[in-house]
Formats: C-alpha cells, structure tokens, sequence
C-alpha cells in the first residue's frame, strides 16, 4: 500500500513494474496470486496526517489505492483480499499498543496514549469501511471485464466451554462472535454481531444506511486465518483478571489450559495449540452462521522452537509440521463431507517467517 502511492503523492512505477514481474513469475510457474492489498503496515504519511485507522478520512485513500491495484495487476489477479485479519490487528495495534502505532491504555498496557477500550472498534469500523469502498469500485469498474473475486480476512479463532455450565458455554459463543464474526457479520448480515452489540452498547459504532448499502454483501467469498483454539470461561458471573472483565473482551477470559492440562500440544507460540477438531468446529460454526458460503482457509500453520542438536533431523524434515497439517486437513474433510463449502487451504508459511515484531 505504501510503496504505490497515494493522494498526497505520485505513484511509484518502480513499485508497478515490481508487482507485474512478481505476479508474472508466479503465473509463470503456474502459481495462482492472491493478493493482500493492506497486511498491517500503514504509510507513515497517513499516520502523520490524520492517525490512519482511527480517522474516517483513510477510507478514500484505501480505495483509491485499490483502485490503483485493480487498474495494474487486476487482468492477471483473480483473488483480491481487501485488508488483513483486521480485528487481530486492531487489537494488537490500538489494545494491547504490541504492533504500530502502539496506542493502549491500562489494564491493556502502558502505552503513551491510546484507549484500549474504544479504539479498537473505531479502527475496524474504517477498516470494514475502507473494504466496502475499495469493492465498490471493483465491482463497478473491473470486475465484470477481469473475472476476479474479492473479499477480506479475518483471523478466525474457536473456543470452547471450559466447563458444562450453561455461563461459560454463552462465554465460548460470545468469544466466537467477537473473533471472525465481527468482521463478517456487517459485511454479510448488515450489522455488528448482537453478542457485541448487546455488551458494548453506544462504544460500538454504527452504520448509516448508506453505509449498510456499500457494505452489505461485499464480498465474493468468506476467506480466514485461523490458528487458535482455546478455552472460554465467563467473566460476568464469575471473577476475572482485570483485562478479561471487560466489555472489549466480551466478559470472557480465553486460556489453553484446563485443570493442569493444555487443550492440545504446545507450539512455540504461546496461546497456539494443535487442536484440529477446532478448525471442523469453526467450519460448522461459519456454514451455519453465513448460510454456506464458499470458504477459503487462507492462512493455517505451526511454529515450532529450536531443538536441541540431537533432534535437528526432526526440524529438517519437519516431522511435526507434516502431522500438523495431516491433521488439519482430515478435519478440513471431516467439515466437507458434512457438507460445508470449502474451496482452499493455504499453509502458514511458504518459507521461514520473521513474524512481524517477533522475529527480530
């Protein structure tokens, strides 16, 4: 997004010619690209300028510079994501203050400003915004012509009662309203999920009608990551930590662990655990919820620490990872012969992965 330009400045033809012989070369190699037009880095002009997500004023440069990608690469792209996992990067970026710009606010953490409370919901509700603009211009202008589909992604957990009681099974399916749903359901419903709506009343924003108009039904295709399944233990009748108790939380406190045991093998990051049985879950939950729209698992994978120098054959053949998605895929089969439209999976990630501010 930064490096093609935007209204306040030229397009870089570089950058042009850069993505044309990318996507040349993988077609080429009879690689199909599916393009993310925004992945969690921002210009720092728009930032600058008027505090990028927080501000309604990103969403005609979001769509201005999709149009730039539809108008360049659209004839050889079939798969356009809009924006990446925009509720996990709104939560790391504007709750927690872990990714740029770093806003939070206690109990969250103790960033320079920033409120973690509201925030995060104001940066999606551009987000969502930014994604309906930029398909509007899409469907209007390109993709009759260049045969493509659009869409846009969220990180997708699933979560589980960490007891039978009938306050924790409403904990896990406010959890799931708060993960994927929170995307999706404006964008294919028309309005924010009503677990959210009915606990974060006048904090969460809402849409005009003209708004619903653009942002109903534009997608083509339910695409999302999904690496997480854990545990959910209800915040309102029970006591809590100070971050869990809290309406952005969903009143509901997540964890992998259950009676000193972990909910599947650990990996080595530290809330991500080999639960297959969660993706098919997660699958049933979006077939039902989305009426059985064609789903593309974009993103699914493990990571894994390093190993003493006795066990590096177990790393080079990844011996681990080739179970993981062994195991992950018989459950993607499971969900599709119950009926659920699957298209894709995408394994997390193609080569080593320097995660963002992890990896360094």
């Amino acid at each position: 997004m930064h490096s093609l330009g935007g209204r306040f400045g030229d397009i870089n033809p570089n950058e042009i010619k850069f993505y044309n012989k990318l996507i040349d070369s993988l077609r080429l190699k009879g690689i199909e690209p599916f393009v993310t037009i925004s992945h969690h880095d921002i210009p720092q002009e728009l930032e600058d300028r008027y505090q990028s997500w927080l501000s309604p004023l990103i969403q005609d440069d979001f769509a201005y510079c999709a149009d730039i990608c539809f108008r360049n690469f659209g004839d050889r792209v079939k798969y356009w994501v809009t924006i990446n996992e925009p509720n996990l990067f709104s939560s790391w970026a504007y709750m927690h203050g872990f990714y740029p710009p770093g806003r939070c606010s206690p109990p969250f953490g103790n960033c320079s400003s920033g409120d973690s409370d509201r925030e995060p919901l104001i940066v999606v509700h551009n987000m969502i915004l930014s994604h309906a603009k930029a398909t509007n211009i899409y469907r209007n202008h390109y993709q009759a012509r260049q045969g493509g589909y659009i869409t846009i992604v969220p990180n997708a957990a699933m979560y589980i009662p960490i007891s039978d009681a009938e306050a924790d099974r409403e904990a896990a399916n406010r959890a799931v309203a708060f993960s994927a749903p929170w995307i999706l359901d404006p964008i294919i419903h028309g309005e924010y999920p009503l677990e959210m709506r009915q606990y974060l009343g006048d904090r969460l924003p809402k849409f005009s009608p003209d708004e619903v108009d653009i942002v109903k039904n534009s997608l083509d295709f339910i695409g999302v990551n999904h690496y997480v399944t854990l545990y959910a233990k209800d915040c309102i009748q029970s006591s809590c930590d100070s971050r869990s108790g809290r309406a952005i939380q969903g009143f509901v406190n997540t964890t992998g662990e259950r009676n000193g045991t972990y909910i599947g093998e650990p990996t080595a990051s530290s809330r991500f655990f080999v639960v297959p049985e969660g993706l098919e879950m997660l699958l049933e939950y979006l077939k039902t919820r989305y009426n059985n729209m064609p789903m593309f698992l974009l993103e699914n994978g493990m990571s894994q620490a390093d190993e003493p120098i006795e066990l590096h054959s177990e790393l080079l053949h990844d011996i681990k990872r080739v179970n993981y998605h062994k195991s992950y895929l018989a459950s993607i089969e499971r969900a599709i012969r119950n009926g659920a439209d699957v298209r894709s999976y995408f394994v997390w990630s193609l080569i080593d992965n320097f995660e963002w501010n992890s990896g360094y």
